[in-house]
């Protein structure tokens, strides 16, 4: 900044931020709001205009949302997007300045020292960024000032720019809540007749700080430039990609999966400064003809020990065709996960995880991660639901299930076997073999979930019995007293 510049900051404000970022993909001309769980009870997140307007607030409950307006459409919040857009629109505000830094969770702001000129001056600058976001589909509002504190507080509570070293003129207007302060003290400022701003440059400073604590002046001092305020830039998320340009080209594998040894290496270093692992790796081969040919491996689990990656390549690498020699390679993790730092004891072996995540990402290199499955348990009581099938590569095993009666270890679709009564029957067919029941455990009675619709549950209840047959085979019976009828849908080890 050259001698006698003054500082200035702009401070955009996204209001409606998480529901902007929802109806701009999917428009809904009715009252829109998301929702979010806080101590047991769904409530308003984030609200579009026709919500507000129908009389709905932040904070209020579902149940008593919908009942003021019915036409309420609702979706869950996902503050976790919010936090991705906000990153992606912190790049976009960079055509105004390099000095981007985020604001809470709906809110940038910009050191725009020596750039306003670069798009007219201040008012033209402000009113691209209106428009741009007008296009976008977001709600903008924009404060600039020559301090962050008098900047937001002009962005919150009333639009407009502040001349450089008129920020009192400026802030005065304005509530006390405008200073960023605990809503405890503005309740209290406002208590004692000190509603604006304004008001507090006009009271002693003294009986203030005895009241409120440091904080109130502190906050008064940073809006007006005689107290720092420190502006910190986002930083930019770390890159992990790494290029080696060969002096003569390559094609033997060897060669190959030597070069990208040397390339695994610092990048497994990076990851591991940043405490982060690999979950997709990226191998790029560039042939003399310029043609590029990719290698992708994706892992089951965050890795960074290049011992262990490194093997998984050379199925890739072998089916790659060189060409004439390839003189470039450039390996990148597109895709990485947290992964925390484990000590290991001297002469430690692997752990089971860890060898398991390997296994999988081998069969996963043949068939697909997406092919490899396992049972994680599901809250029903319904056998048929009390499981769920997922990719093992992107879950975690969840414990087993807690269920004090024993479940058979193949489940089936439901065969009906002739049976009276509602015991088992002594004698049955099943599978076109005749059994005879030598021992019966039960019964188990289930009942139907009533708020799901299931075709297969609409005989009622079921009472379930573990019948061990003279034959040798271990089934699960149940019969359905409301129909009278017996099933076999599981057979035991």
């Amino acid at each position: 900044m050259s001698v006698g510049m003054k500082k200035r900051v702009i401070s955009m404000w996204f209001p409606r931020l998480a529901s902007d970022r929802v109806l701009r993909t999917c428009p809904v001309e009715a009252p829109f709001a998301l929702t979010l769980k806080e101590q047991n009870a769904e409530r308003l997140y984030c609200l579009n205009i026709r919500a507000e307007q129908a009389g709905l607030h932040r904070g209020m409950s579902l149940a008593d949302a919908r009942a003021f307006c019915p036409d309420l459409v609702s979706r869950p919040a996902r503050p976790d997007l919010d936090a991705r857009f906000l990153t992606a629109l912190s790049r976009w505000a960079r055509l105004y300045s390099p000095w981007v830094g985020v604001e809470s969770m709906d809110g940038l702001v910009l050191d725009i020292t020596g750039t306003p000129h670069l798009f007219g001056g201040e008012a033209a600058m402000l009113a691209d960024m209106r428009a741009r976001a007008a296009r976008a589909g977001l709600e903008l509002r924009l404060g600039l000032a020559g301090t962050r504190g008098a900047a937001w507080a002009l962005a919150h509570y009333g639009e407009g720019i502040a001349l450089p070293g008129d920020e009192g003129a400026a802030l005065s207007p304005l509530p006390v809540a405008a200073l960023r302060l605990e809503a405890e003290v503005s309740t209290g400022l406002e208590r004692l007749g000190l509603r604006r701003i304004g008001d507090l440059l006009a009271t002693a400073r003294a009986p203030l700080s005895r009241r409120f604590g440091p904080d109130l002046l502190m906050r008064l001092d940073q809006a007006l430039g005689e107290a720092p305020e420190a502006l910190s830039p986002l930083a930019e998320p770390p890159h992990y990609g790494l290029r080696l340009t060969l002096p003569e080209p390559i094609g033997l594998v060897a060669d190959v999966m030597a070069a990208t040894a040397r390339l695994l290496g610092p990048l497994c270093e990076r990851l591991k400064a940043n405490g982060a692992g690999a979950r997709r790796l990226q191998l790029t081969l560039r042939r003399v003809d310029q043609a590029s040919r990719q290698v992708e491996l994706r892992l089951a689990g965050p890795m960074r020990e290049p011992a262990r990656i490194l093997p998984l390549f050379e199925r890739g690498i072998a089916e790659v065709d060189a060409g004439y020699g390839i003189d470039q390679i450039r390996l990148e993790a597109v895709a990485v996960e947290p992964l925390a730092a484990q000590q290991i004891a001297i002469g430690e072996a692997r752990h089971e995880p860890e060898r398991l995540d390997d296994l999988i990402t081998r069969i996963g290199t043949r068939i697909g991660l997406e092919n490899i499955r396992r049972f994680l348990p599901a809250d029903s009581h319904i056998p048929e639901r009390a499981f769920t099938l997922a990719p093992a590569a992107f879950s975690r095993p969840e414990g087993g299930w807690l269920n004090p009666r024993p479940r058979p270890l193949s489940l089936f679709a439901p065969e009906p076997i002739t049976g009276r009564g509602n015991r088992p029957p002594d004698r049955f067919r099943w599978r076109r073999m005749a059994l005879t029941t030598g021992q019966a455990t039960g019964p188990e009675r289930i009942a139907p979930e009533w708020w799901l619709e299931d075709e297969g549950w609409r005989t009622g209840l079921r009472d379930y019995w573990k019948v061990d047959t003279r034959e040798g085979r271990r089934l699960w019976l149940f019969h359905t007293p409301e129909n009278p009828g017996w099933f076999v849908q599981g057979e035991f080890a």
